[in-house]
């Protein structure tokens, strides 16, 4: 075949090969075609042939190899010019096997690894509907499995985080022994001639309530080691009455002076033997409802309905500091101490890393408590705590007071401004709540304390730097160890406590360097660094 085009571009000659002249001859109009949309009508065959081509290659790839280029092409592009995409060549009957209700009962033993599952697979070459069941067999049975060796963990993980360590045991045993026979390990703490001090408000007020006496050194040992003014520092430990010798004990024949220690058991302050206790009476009635509703731990992992993560709540939420006195007593702190003007309120699994003093510098704008929010920052794991992740928005009366996105913010190191705190009704408010709960059987919230805290402070709240209080080692192990030493306040929120064996081994050496491992009672009982 021949192409003639005449010099003036309006007439086209076809000459075909056989022998024969036939003219065709094709008007292209008035208008002067000009070479370079000649040019351009070839650039887009060119390209609309690669589109042809790169179209047939994936249908090659995919198996559809039999189609020529041209049906290939009217395949794709045909049920998309008419406004439907093209549909897989799925048989339906592998939909219909896998959105069958099957109960994990009824499924029967089939390959239990992908390895077994291709093996079988290829060796029956079963129809699509057998290959569905099969499919279905072998994922529901790891699933199942995957959920129960879940449920394990987070067992374990709650035997091990509310067991006490038998070295700490040992460690109160050996201390209560101490205070009954060395009358040194009984002093009066603090001394008479500095019992002034306990409120002189011109020094720098710290509370630490704890019923664990190496927890408690720890916290006292950074404290006064970081302080630039050690002088100034007065320390109020508060305990139990089981826990309040060991802990005399131990301060008494561990001083760490200048700082001045006040060891005192809750039954020793006076608002603690007047009357009704609101703080006593809501543990005690929280304890009667969560023995009814909860049905121990053996009742949690029994239920098979539930999600790994929800029973793991449900665990955590029988954890005994969650029913302690001491983890409640913060909310009676302007009782407690009435000639107190401010105080910080510290944890017993937090470490100080640096002096505290310029907290008192900080302007509290008329707020209550000085707090680090959790709801911004670089670490989203753990600095992403809003409302929401507390209370239960499911519930009416939740929903209906509250914002599911206002910021949270963190118990652990407190600034408060008690002068401030009396003049309002937060205690008030939050026993309050605690009935509400009660009323509720435990549904506005799970555990802790926290959030009714977080109703509680609501609008009271002044922001301090989160330099002031790091949070997440206890469970999570992902933080730089530059960040950690960065901070002036460590906190090892968390079931993994730096003086568990399930602590996280590279954040456990920022705990136990305030420990003397050559200390008597620490040799004797076995405490290691490691």
């Amino acid at each position: 075949m021949q192409l003639h085009i005449s010099p003036s571009l309006r007439h086209i000659t076809v000459l075909p090969a056989k022998g024969f002249r036939e003219l065709c001859k094709v008007k292209i109009g008035s208008r002067r075609l000009s070479y370079r949309m000649v040019f351009y009508s070839l650039l887009f065959i060119t390209f609309l042939l690669r589109f042809v081509f790169v179209l047939t290659a994936v249908d090659a790839i995919e198996g559809e190899n039999k189609c020529s280029s041209i049906g290939c092409l009217g395949k794709r592009l045909g049920p998309r010019i008419l406004g439907r995409r093209y549909q897989p060549n799925v048989p339906e009957v592998i939909y219909q096997v896998l959105e069958e209700d099957t109960s994990p009962n009824e499924v029967e033993i089939g390959p239990q690894t992908l390895q077994e599952f291709v093996a079988e697979m290829k060796t029956e070459l079963p129809d699509a509907k057998t290959f569905a069941i099969k499919l279905k067999t072998m994922v529901t049975f790891l699933e199942e499995r995957t959920r129960t060796a879940k449920i394990q963990e987070y067992l374990y993980r709650h035997v091990a985080s509310s067991s006490i360590p038998k070295q700490l045991h040992c460690l109160t045993l050996r201390l209560a022994n101490e205070h009954s026979t060395n009358a040194n390990a009984r002093l009066q703490l603090p001394s008479a001639e500095l019992v002034p001090a306990l409120v002189d408000n011109s020094l720098f007020h710290f509370v630490l309530a704890s019923d664990n006496v190496l927890a408690a050194s720890v916290v006292a040992s950074s404290l006064v080691q970081n302080s630039l003014q050690p002088e100034k520092v007065v320390l109020h430990v508060i305990t139990d009455r089981k826990t309040y010798a060991p802990m005399q004990a131990w301060f008494s024949l561990h001083p760490l002076g200048p700082a001045i220690i006040e060891v005192k058991a809750l039954h020793q302050f006076d608002w603690f033997a007047k009357g009704k206790v609101p703080v006593l009476e809501a543990m005690e009635n929280d304890q009667k409802v969560r023995a009814q509703f909860r049905g121990g731990s053996s009742a949690i992992i029994a239920n098979n309905t539930e999600k790994p993560k929800v029973i793991a709540a449900k665990l955590q939420a029988l954890s005994p500091k969650y029913n302690s006195l001491m983890n409640h007593i913060r909310i009676n702190l302007p009782e407690m101490f009435p000639s107190l003007n401010k105080v910080v309120f510290l944890d017993d699994d937090i470490v100080i890393q640096t002096d505290l003093a310029p907290l008192w510098d900080i302007d509290m704008n008329g707020k209550v408590n000085g707090a680090v929010e959790t709801c911004r920052g670089e670490d989203k794991y753990v600095m992403s705590k809003r409302f929401k992740s507390y209370l239960n928005f499911s519930h009416p009366l939740i929903a209906s007071n509250f914002d599911p996105n206002e910021c949270a913010w963190a118990y652990g190191m407190n600034l408060f401004d008690l002068e401030q705190w009396r003049e309002t009704n937060i205690s008030q408010t939050y026993y309050n709540w605690i009935e509400k709960n009660l009323k509720s059987d435990l549904s506005l919230w799970q555990l802790g304390t926290l959030p009714p805290g977080l109703i509680a402070f609501r609008g009271h709240v002044h922001t301090i730097n989160p330099f002031w209080h790091m949070l997440g080692l206890g469970y999570q192990d992902n933080t730089t160890i530059g960040n950690v030493k960065a901070a002036g306040v460590i906190h090892f929120n968390g079931r993994a406590k730096p003086w568990l064996d399930i602590a996280f081994p590279q954040l456990r050496p920022l705990w136990t360097k305030y420990l003397n491992f050559s200390d008597r009672f620490i040799k004797s009982c076995h405490i290691r660094e490691t």
